[in-house]
């Protein structure tokens, strides 16, 4: 299965810089004037498009909201280490998104930061250690 986020975007050139910024691969074969399409990581795209494109596919004006509209998703995604985490959300941070909070759990570290348009990301990373304590508790209670 491939997956496309599609979000419609204020400005689809400043839009592009940002994810560019961010190090993801832009895929010319599926971008245009009016859209600009990402790998993230294999057959996972987000898809950013003009507003008018955005509408013209289905979407009208009062779901589509704005960039001081609250995203009504989290684009959640794993990261390798805590280092990675925090590179791209600094890379985000140059590139002029929002940065927000850090968690830290003992299973799992997380930081969020919000994109030019205010979607909402948040990169993770599972600690090794937590998985292995959730696998001997698994095996401990059966």
């Amino acid at each position: 299965m491939t997956l496309f986020l599609s979000c419609p975007v204020t400005d689809v050139e400043r839009a592009t810089a940002f994810y560019a910024a961010l190090g993801w691969d832009l895929q010319a074969a599926t971008s245009g004037p009016q859209s600009s399409c990402f790998a993230i990581a294999p057959e996972q795209n987000v898809m950013l498009t003009s507003r008018a494109m955005y509408e013209s596919v289905g979407g009208v004006e009062e779901l589509i909201g704005g960039p001081d509209t609250p995203s009504k998703v989290t684009v959640s995604f794993d990261l390798p280490s805590q280092e990675a985490v925090d590179e791209l959300v600094e890379r985000a941070a140059a590139a002029g998104g929002r940065v927000g909070d850090t968690d830290d759990y003992p299973f799992m570290y997380q930081r969020q930061f919000d994109d030019l348009d205010g979607y909402h990301c948040s990169p993770f990373w599972m600690k090794p250690d937590a998985e292995a304590d959730a696998d001997a508790d698994a095996t401990a209670s059966a």
